[in-house]
């Protein structure tokens, strides 16, 4: 891989790392609900122009029963629901549960018919990460804490639920289009309940900071570097920064925000490493075979981020 491979490479890890941290910041004085509407809202801001001049957003719009459950199940669910999650659960715990979305996405494949072939190495791959799940729900996780795992569960499901619907239906259009067109449905759908749950007093500053990042950075600037990952080293090297993120969530919410860090948490995210690695590993001629849909299969990063 090129020098600048590994430079994007390293600032996606980083950049889609960071949102957990983010988020639970934010919610501390806003609602979930206000959050993904600012977020979506100055998103849309950064992305609109680079949309209009090169996603063919008329084209866009033209497919937009699709789009609109691509935004419901991509966007406007899991991100008001990871607000809901994190305000009970920690950062971390959030980030490396949600590394469990490959786990998902697997399991899918096989029982959309997507990927039949569900052999001895990823049904092993399969029962070690969800054991890791279970570590992780069974050590780190509260008895007051099952809404808020519930929560991030769907937001699992939604995200490897979403990438099938942009690879059936939108996959022949401008990823850029799409997440423009996604963000700003999903900003028009939140506009009342977001303005009518924001604060009566303008937030502090780390929250305001927050938000901003969120949106600039962890949204319209990790699309435009991701697509530009994806062109420099190709969209199988990409998605190895679904086993990134998780990690930089831990490290960043042990370090800034004082959480803890268990045996239990070290060893479930390994097993859920290990088992995402296995359950979603193409064999040789699996591999070969199914070339034409990895493009497609890219999206599924590109999308699934908090």
């Amino acid at each position: 891989m090129s020098r600048r491979g590994w430079v994007l490479f390293a600032a996606m890890g980083v950049i889609w790392g960071i949102p957990y941290l983010l988020i639970k910041v934010a919610v501390d004085e806003l609602t979930p609900s206000t959050l993904v509407l600012a977020r979506t809202v100055l998103a849309v801001v950064v992305l609109l122009p680079v949309a209009i001049t090169r996603g063919r957003l008329p084209e866009v719009a033209r497919a937009w029963r699709p789009l609109l459950a691509f935004a419901a199940i991509e966007i406007a669910v899991p991100w008001v629901l990871l607000g809901v999650a994190e305000q009970q659960l920690s950062s971390s715990l959030t980030g490396l549960l949600l590394a469990a979305v490959p786990l998902v996405s697997a399991v899918l494949a096989v029982a959309t018919r997507a990927d039949d072939r569900l052999d001895g190495r990823r049904l092993v791959g399969l029962l070690v990460g969800f054991a890791g799940v279970a570590a992780l729900v069974g050590f780190e996780v509260g008895g007051g804490d099952t809404g808020a795992v519930l929560a991030v569960a769907t937001v699992a499901v939604c995200y490897a639920i979403g990438p099938l619907i942009l690879s059936r239906w939108l996959s022949h259009l401008p990823g850029i289009g799409v997440i423009t067109a996604a963000l700003a449905v999903t900003g028009l759908v939140y506009l009342p309940v977001g303005i009518a749950q924001a604060p009566s007093s303008w937030p502090s500053s780390d929250v305001v900071l927050s938000v901003v990042g969120l949106a600039v950075v962890c949204t319209a600037v990790a699309f435009l570097v991701f697509f530009a990952l994806i062109a420099e080293v190709g969209p199988t090297r990409s998605t190895v920064i679904t086993y990134v993120n998780p990690a930089v969530a831990l490290l960043l919410g042990v370090t800034l925000l004082d959480e803890r860090f268990t045996v239990a948490t070290a060893v479930g995210f390994a097993l859920i490493l290990v088992g995402s690695v296995l359950a979603t590993r193409r064999s040789g001629t699996a591999g070969r075979a199914g070339a034409a849909d990895t493009a497609a299969e890219t999206e599924v990063c590109v999308v699934a981020e908090p």
